[in-house]
């Protein structure tokens, strides 16, 4: 036990390297496989975005819309259940856990999210079920040297709708041991007042998401703009122990402005493909080719970070080598 403590406590010395909805730039995302593949590449964490079904289940998805990551649209025996909900404010059409038990949900399977820029990924289309934020626990327990770093997702549409996900959440990793600060567990989300309860309910690190613009969903007046000044993160340390901000916010200032604030800053979302990558780091034109990620990566680790999410975990790891 000591030597796995020690193994996670180095871990936890270098920029961690946070595997973004697993490795989901190598397997359709939030999958087992995805989570696996991960763990394998060496990421120090596996993220779930968690969602809820009718019967009250955490589930991983990107969103609680879901036809365009699982195979819901071919099922005709659940095409009455299309539907639009508001959700955040925006007019969405489509299929939503929260209509669909966990029985359900489990005669779908995963369709890889970005087909045009991810063809190897599509040729996974079909083989993979929605995991349960439980099935996910179990496959980290054999790899205690891992972390998770679930994000609760939409938390005030599903706190409106009767399927609060703060205490379900905090039951379930009680139930998995994962109750403390030196737990290797953050809870991200990008509204405030979970952040809040979660700062009064639990010890586990707690991480504010914040984007490159607009606004919390349940705190509309507050800017996330206005949570990197000065007063603004002083603010946020009082509920969270970690930013994970938009990697286009990546800068030295910044990091030593949340640094002085008590706060560690975690970027999001390096991916490999010439889509999203600077164009200094891309390579050739073709928007699903992979360019310089490392490049981009070893840039990053130089402002300082403490961690990165990562599509490809395993580039993210070798590239803070130095």
């Amino acid at each position: 036990m000591i030597g796995v403590l020690l193994m996670a406590a180095a871990a936890l010395a270098h920029p961690i390297v946070i595997g973004h909805r697993g490795a989901s730039g190598e397997r359709p995302e939030h999958t087992l496989a995805s989570y696996e593949r991960a763990i394998e590449d060496g990421a120090d964490f596996i993220e779930p975005d968690l969602v809820m079904t009718k019967d009250h289940v955490l589930v991983a998805r990107h969103e609680n819309e879901i036809s365009g990551t699982t195979d819901v649209a071919a099922h005709p025996e659940f095409a009455v259940r299309k539907a639009t909900r508001t959700i955040d404010g925006q007019h969405v059409t489509g299929w939503f856990t929260e209509d669909f038990t966990l029985a359900e949900l489990k005669t779908l399977r995963a369709r890889e999210r970005l087909p045009q820029l991810r063809p190897a990924n599509a040729a996974y289309d079909g083989q993979f079920e929605v995991p349960t934020f439980e099935e996910i626990l179990a496959l980290r327990e054999k790899h205690p040297t891992v972390g998770v770093y679930p994000e609760i997702k939409h938390g005030t549409y599903f706190t409106g709708i009767g399927m609060a996900m703060e205490r379900p959440l905090l039951a379930i990793l009680a139930k998995h041991h994962l109750t403390r600060a030196s737990d290797p567990v953050f809870i991200q989300s990008f509204e405030v007042g979970n952040l809040v309860w979660l700062k009064a309910h639990t010890k586990i690190r707690l991480v504010q998401l914040i984007d490159d613009k607009g606004t919390p969903a349940d705190l509309p007046s507050e800017t996330y703009a206005a949570m990197l000044t000065p007063a603004g993160l002083a603010a946020t340390a009082r509920r969270a122990d970690a930013i994970g901000i938009n990697k286009s916010l990546v800068s030295t200032d910044l990091v030593s402005a949340a640094h002085a604030a008590g706060l560690k800053v975690h970027a999001w979302t390096y991916r490999a493909e010439n889509f999203f990558l600077p164009a200094a780091d891309r390579t050739g034109d073709d928007p699903k080719a992979h360019g310089d990620l490392t490049a981009e990566l070893r840039a990053a680790y130089a402002t300082g970070l403490d961690g990165v999410f990562s599509d490809f975990p395993g580039i993210a790891v070798k590239a803070r080598i130095k």
